[in-house]
């Protein structure tokens, strides 16, 4: 987080003449200006995590299913707004969830979610067993007769299928999750691409990109 207030003239000085080789405002432009300029700086003192990388925005977004959580949702005094999106709530059927957040609008299944955070509209069904995972959701809702056809087809709906199994993984929007799938890299491999399944992993953690499609059975 960073909140940078410049007078136009020092601003292009800085990037134009004295330091146009610089890069980044944290560790080159601002060094320099105190240098040169009157540089003021306000002291934050709550929470802040910098995600630059995949594993601290992975562990930022777990971290919130703590308790008490080191970002106050429910402080009464300083209440956290969102964007209204006008979803119905989220339906449970004989599902198990433990130290998770559940968004509005999902469709869970009979399934156990254990320490991750599930998104907007997801769709977890039978059997599905999620531990330590960021689902962002999905952008729409598919129809129960486009669920079908798509089945019907052999193609894989939104949302992960039956009896799968995902663990240390973030999950991007509308990604479409076959069925009897293990996403756990047993192996413990750091950095892999797989472009034709929308794979990838950084830092130990695997990531389905959006929109990704993997089909029944596969193994990562």
């Amino acid at each position: 987080m960073g909140f940078y207030v410049f007078k136009k003239d020092v601003l292009l000085k800085l990037l134009n003449w004295c330091h146009p080789e610089a890069n980044h405002f944290d560790s080159e432009v601002i060094p320099a200006a105190v240098k040169e300029f009157d540089v003021q700086a306000y002291m934050f003192t709550d929470y802040w995590q910098d995600v630059g990388t995949i594993r601290s925005y992975f562990e930022a977004n777990l971290s919130f299913t703590d308790e008490p959580s080191k970002l106050g949702f429910y402080d009464p005094a300083r209440p956290v707004y969102t964007s209204p999106r006008h979803l119905p709530p989220t339906i449970m059927d004989h599902s198990r969830i433990a130290d998770s957040i559940v968004a509005h609008g999902c469709f869970l299944q009979n399934c156990s979610i254990k320490h991750s955070v599930v998104g907007l509209r997801s769709r977890i069904r039978n059997g599905v067993n999620l531990n330590d995972v960021v689902m962002l959701g999905a952008n729409d809702y598919e129809t129960d007769e486009e669920r079908e056809a798509l089945t019907l087809l052999g193609k894989v709906p939104m949302g992960t299928g039956e009896n799968t199994r995902i663990s240390k993984c973030i999950i991007d929007k509308d990604a479409r999750i076959g069925k009897n799938v293990i996403l756990t890299n047993t192996d413990g491999v750091q950095e892999a691409n797989n472009p034709l399944e929308g794979v990838y992993i950084r830092s130990g953690i695997i990531i389905v990109s959006e929109g990704a499609l993997i089909h029944d059975g596969v193994v990562i």
